[in-house]
């Protein structure tokens, strides 16, 4: 677990989005496999998704989120990238290093994580103690996702094929004293807690590709080029998992739950969501959804949930913003941040 341990303080700011334009909707996917609106709409909360074109990368889409989060804070010097994803463009190299080069980002060291839903929490912790640690002022961070080229669109995969969006989302997590241009909108990091537990590995994965499995021709009809999820216990472990490790955060900063404004909360299922909040002793309207538009956007759910809280909500000095999220592994964690 980080908290506030520094003499100095860090802050994120810049948070940006960039979502994919093919946009999907539910009867778009009815016309490929046996499902309905209804049916996704009751079981997850989705309406729509967008998909990327033909062409367009994770890099791509995780590099347009960050120039808009560089150009809201202006144009700083950074100091380092820390990209999130589970779908990068290549099995190696990782997309920090490619987002480096668009940006125009000489030389200067991208660490890729792979966290999957959590991705982003687990890239808050790691970029938070970078900065702590004194090595580097101002770190990237940035979630990126394209999977919808990896799902399989029959009826055989739809109970994972409907949830998947394409999108990225970013901010700059940096050291407040060092601030070149601070945006209208900051957060200070008060602490993060994370937790992760490998016994769950096969409850929610992908096989292929994988060390562990040769290249053959029937990969595709074995089924093992696609993702796997036993949906009722990993739903389960999700709500017991963001539930506890949300409350033991807010215990750690002395915190209540009555002190918490708003919760952006991983965006895998609304039903999830809304029963994470009710037992930590949250309302429905404290919680930031984005699952309705966007689906599930993985590393990227979090920072697009800022954005679309900043857009929509009046936010005021001392407010505290809470994050949990949960995913394959399992991994989990949670954020806790305090507007300034």
């Amino acid at each position: 677990m980080t908290t506030t341990n520094a003499s100095f303080r860090v802050v994120l700011q810049g948070f940006a989005e960039q979502i994919s334009s093919r946009k999907i909707t539910n009867e778009d996917l009815a016309q490929l496999m046996d499902t309905s609106d209804e049916w996704i709409t009751q079981r997850t909360g989705i309406k729509t998704r967008y998909w990327a074109l033909e062409g367009e990368t994770t890099s791509d889409l995780g590099a347009a989120a960050a120039r808009a989060t560089l150009h809201r804070c202006g144009n700083p010097k950074v100091d380092a990238i820390v990209a999130a994803t589970i779908t990068p463009e290549y099995f190696f190299p990782g997309i920090g290093v490619i987002m480096q080069h668009k940006l125009g980002l000489e030389q200067i060291p991208a660490f890729d994580i792979r966290n999957q839903c959590a991705g982003f929490i687990y890239g808050l912790e790691l970029a938070d103690s970078l900065v702590r640690s004194g090595r580097y002022n101002r770190v990237l961070l940035v979630g990126a996702e394209i999977q919808s080229t990896f799902l399989d669109l029959t009826t055989r995969g739809r109970d994972m094929a409907v949830l998947f969006g394409d999108a990225a989302g970013s901010c700059l997590v940096e050291r407040l004293d060092d601030c070149v241009s601070p945006s209208k909108m900051m957060y200070e990091v008060l602490g993060t807690e994370l937790h992760g537990d490998g016994k769950y590995q096969k409850e929610l994965f992908r096989e292929h590709p994988g060390a562990i499995t040769p290249i053959t021709s029937n990969l595709i009809e074995e089924v093992r080029l696609f993702p796997y999820m036993n949906g009722r216990l990993v739903f389960e472990h999700a709500v017991r998992s963001m539930v506890e490790v949300s409350r033991s955060l807010l215990d750690k900063l002395n915190l209540k739950s009555s002190d918490v404004r708003f919760f952006v909360p991983h965006q895998a299922n609304i039903r999830i969501n809304k029963m994470v909040a009710k037992q930590i002793g949250l309302s429905e309207t404290q919680v930031i959804s984005t699952i309705e538009n966007y689906g599930n956007t993985t590393s990227a759910t979090i920072p697009i949930g800022m954005v679309e809280m900043e857009k929509k909500n009046d936010l005021f000095s001392g407010d505290i913003i809470l994050s949990a999220a949960f995913g394959s592994g399992f991994t989990w964690g949670a954020s806790v941040l305090k507007v300034i």
